[in-house]
Parts: C-alpha cells; structure tokens; sequence
C-alpha cells in the first residue's frame, strides 16, 4: 500500500513527520532516483534517500498493531533524550519496535502510560475530538469543600485556556492530604495539577490509573510493561474508526 513519504520516513524512525515534509520541501529526499515533492507516495518497497544516502523504510515495519501498557515511576522523562541526562521512559521498552508513545506524563507523575508501534492510532488516541478520559488517582493537600469540587467541575480558566475536570470522586486519606480521582478528556500540559493549584491546593501524589477503558493493572510493577491483548487493541482502533 503507497503512503506519503514523509509518513513512510517517520515509521522508519528517522525523524517526525514535519521534519520530513521539510526535507522534501528542501528537494532533499528522492525516490528511486527521482527528486519528490510534498505529497507524492511511496512504498517501503521503494528506494529513498536523504541528501544521496539511502534508508531503510522496512526497519520496522509490522504489520501487527501492538500497544503496551508501561507502569512509569516518577523520576523518569517522558522524551527519548534528556539535556540533563534524566532517565527516560523509552530505555524500559521492548527493543525492535519503534514505539510511538500516546500522551505525556510530567516527571512527577506515575502510572500508566501507552505505547504503540501504530502512529495513526497514537495520533488519533491524542487528538482533542477523541475525547478519551483520562482518568488519576491524585493525592491533595489541603481542605477541598464542595464548592471547590463544583469549581473545578464546572470549569477555571488558565493561562492556555478554558479547562475542567469531567468528574472528581472522593478516594479516601487521612488528615491533611485526602486522595481523590479525577477526569479529563484532553491532556493539555500539567493539566490536573494546575487545576487544583488554581484554587490553592498543593498536589502531593499523582497516579494516572485508566486511559479510555485500558485500566492500569494492579498486579503491574513500576517500570514495567505489559502487552495489550489482541481484543483490547481491536478495540481501540475501533474507539478511533482504523481498522485492524
């Protein structure tokens, strides 16, 4: 099946789609020989080379979409590189795949996190219309009153925008802090905490537990990953209209 060759690039790993489209905008990449613009397609059977060097478009090819669940512990970087040389998320992967990951989760945050060797349906998981909860176990320091419950509910306005949680449920805790679950239906930056520091509260622990209807198994250590099955992949290429 043909594909743009910018997509075709990108699976292959060697950089985003953008950067690709300005490769070929630069008359940087040709197939078979042939110098491309934005917009033709190709194959991974094709011959593509950047600047005169070939590449391997079949690297990581498959033909399968798998989707792993990763247990990511706090302290770990959501990036497949780190200026500071934090520990990333992407050196506790399977290897040979090239893993697509679906959302962010800020350094201090733990729990689950997707991963995809499909980037259509990563893109698709992430894209505001989806509207997949998203949902957290975070722990709040502070006395939260029903009307701050109704605050964040009904909606705040931050500095990117309009923002709100879906649904906030009581989770138990003792003393000053008291946990309790939260739900969003995008993944803007620091969402969760920025809601609740808005209105003065301090989160102290942030745990995501559930990602549409994939939940964050209980018996799944910290940094560890587990494969979705066949039926729970189906399911979310169906959530986004792809097929399997």
């Amino acid at each position: 099946m043909s594909e743009r060759l910018q997509k075709l690039i990108a699976n292959a790993g060697y950089g985003s789609r953008r950067w690709a489209e300005r490769l070929i905008d630069q008359g940087r990449v040709t197939l078979n020989n042939h110098e491309v613009k934005l917009g033709d397609k190709g194959t991974i059977m094709d011959q593509v080379a950047i600047d005169g060097r070939l590449i391997d478009l079949k690297r990581y090819h498959e033909d399968e979409t798998k989707v792993i669940i990763l247990n990511k512990q706090a302290g770990y970087v959501c990036s497949a590189k780190d200026e500071e040389g934090r520990k990333s998320v992407f050196d506790l992967l399977p290897e040979n795949t090239r893993w697509v990951m679906v959302g962010r989760l800020d350094i201090n945050t733990s729990g689950l996190l997707l991963f995809t060797n499909n980037g259509d349906l990563a893109n698709k998981l992430m894209h505001p219309s989806s509207e997949i909860d998203r949902e957290y176990a975070v722990r709040v320091l502070g006395k939260v009153e029903n009307e701050h419950i109704a605050q964040l509910t009904n909606g705040i306005e931050l500095e990117d925008g309009f923002a709100k949680f879906h649904r906030v449920t009581q989770g138990g805790g003792e003393g000053a802090n008291r946990w309790y679950k939260v739900v969003l239906r995008e993944g803007r930056k620091r969402e969760v905490r920025r809601l609740w520091e808005a209105l003065d509260f301090r989160v102290s622990r942030l745990i995501r537990v559930r990602f549409g209807d994939i939940r964050l198994p209980d018996d799944l250590r910290a940094n560890r990953v587990e494969y979705l099955k066949p039926k729970q992949v189906e399911a979310l290429l169906k959530l986004v209209k792809l097929s399997s």
